[in-house]
């Protein structure tokens, strides 16, 4: 099989791939030709026995880590998710936008970057941490059941951010909204009186714009095709650690 054949599959998201990590279209299409170049030049090495994926993305790094893993440009003030990124130390950045962007597991992360899946996880956790320092916010909870509510409420507090109001119907929800302009919602999709949370959030939406995350036992309500789908769907019960991760992915990407 043709290098052609073999990685030719995976060249749009390595696209992707390398366009969030430059923070430009143009220079993230331009390492990724440069990296194709040098592989067909026979300049850089591409391991084999490694999946075609994994492979072509550690080939990718070590041409884009020899050049000191520099930005093309210095960052700005503005709280873009692409500036996000830039301030984010190279390694993690790697690490975040492998599990975050490409939604590669761990030990795939690892082979990428040619480290430890020890090492991987310690990469995305000071990402992690990072990115909770830096955007923290208010939250606004949309649960019937009060211990849910508590729960998902000390887990957003042991993040750093800061919950100004648990709604229990779609009415709370929107005067609670209106009140505090959250930073995030977090919202279950059947409320107390029978209200939809799916409602709730449609009106918030229809507002002001701010990222939302469905934590629910009825994810067949979201997914049906017939609409636009929410990016961040969790399904009951939850584990925490993935809350926290759509939380910072949530307040990460949204612009």
């Amino acid at each position: 099989m043709s290098l052609v054949d073999t990685y030719a599959p995976y060249l749009p998201y390595l696209r992707r791939f390398s366009r969030a990590l430059t923070g430009s279209q143009a220079e993230g299409d331009r390492y990724v030709r440069t990296a194709l170049e040098a592989l067909v030049a026979g300049d850089a090495a591409i391991d084999d026995t490694l999946p075609a994926r994994t492979a072509l993305y550690r080939m990718f790094l070590g041409i884009w880590n020899s050049t000191g893993a520099q930005l093309e440009s210095p960052a700005s003030n503005d709280d873009s998710p692409t500036e996000r990124i830039r301030r984010l130390t190279p390694k993690s950045r790697q690490a975040f936008l492998l599990s975050a962007l490409e939604g590669l597991s761990v030990e795939d992360i690892a082979g990428v970057m040619n480290a430890t899946e020890e090492d991987a996880r310690e990469l995305l956790a000071q990402a992690e941490a990072d990115i909770e320092k830096e955007l923290r916010t208010n939250v606004l909870i949309i649960e019937d059941e009060p211990i849910i509510a508590a729960d998902i409420e000390e887990l957003v507090g042991s993040l750093g951010h800061t919950v100004d109001g648990i709604a229990a119907t779609h009415t709370e929800a929107v005067r609670m909204a209106r009140e505090h302009k959250p930073g995030i919602v977090l919202a279950d999709v059947q409320l107390a009186d029978g209200s939809s949370g799916i409602d709730a959030v449609d009106d918030i939406l229809g507002e002001y714009d701010v990222p939302v995350i469905f934590i629910t036992a009825f994810p067949e309500r979201l997914l049906t095709g017939d609409k636009p789908e929410p990016a961040y769907l969790i399904s009951k019960p939850f584990k925490p650690s993935n809350v926290k991760a759509a939380i910072s992915q949530a307040l990460f990407f949204h612009d």
